[in-house]
């Protein structure tokens, strides 16, 4: 049986070493570019981010990402999104007074933690969703983040009873954020996995295995 196949999305977000070699050593083959086509093939398609919201966007755009993820997404294909490849995903994000249209994935909005320290950096605890297959295995374990900001409330109410409300798995720095969420093919985590050692990687492993 072959390896999965995952496409890490190249907007001129930052380093993606440490993605590419993590996913790597859980059994991925791994691809990083801005092609586009190349992001439809894949079985998984990873959108990083690092740095300013309203930059990550702007890179996004130019690289037809918005429609690269939505065309996935409606065909079911599995999408992750990593840190501010994670905050993109909602309505839309606050930096600074300057407010930034998302993809609108999930209805939120990105603001700045209200905390006595900025950025939230380091080790911390999550509180895992209930019957989470990301965190299969890794309950109980402390994962890296670096941010200042984040998705303060949940406000997706999900009406009709055919459709499984998403998984929220929640953080605390100053506040409660959202720092992950399971939405059938489209997954998410504020922190970055691929920094988090071994629970980090067995995270990836779950959602790569979860591609075969």
């Amino acid at each position: 049986m072959n390896a999965p196949t995952v496409h890490i999305l190249d907007y001129g977000s930052g380093n993606l070493r440490s993605a590419h070699r993590a996913l790597e050593r859980v059994g991925a083959q791994v691809t990083v570019s801005a092609d586009y086509d190349a992001g439809m093939a894949a079985d998984g398609l990873l959108v990083p981010g690092v740095g300013a919201y309203a930059a990550c966007m702007e890179g996004i755009r130019q690289v037809r990402g918005e429609r690269l993820v939505d065309r996935r997404l409606a065909g079911g294909r599995p999408v992750m999104g990593i840190c501010v490849g994670m905050q993109v995903l909602f309505d839309r994000g606050d930096e600074h007074g300057i407010e930034t249209e998302g993809l609108g994935e999930w209805p939120g909005v990105v603001e700045q933690l209200q905390a006595p320290v900025l950025p939230h950096m380091g080790w911390n605890t999550v509180s895992v969703a209930h019957d989470s297959v990301l965190f299969d295995g890794v309950l109980g374990e402390r994962f890296y983040f670096v941010h200042s900001y984040a998705v303060r409330t949940w406000d997706f109410v999900v009406t009709d009873p055919r459709r499984t409300a998403p998984q929220v798995t929640w953080s605390h720095h100053g506040e409660d954020f959202v720092a992950a969420v399971e939405n059938g093919p489209l997954v998410a985590t504020q922190f970055h996995p691929e920094k988090s050692g071994d629970a980090g990687l067995h995270l990836l492993e779950n959602w790569v295995r979860s591609l075969a």
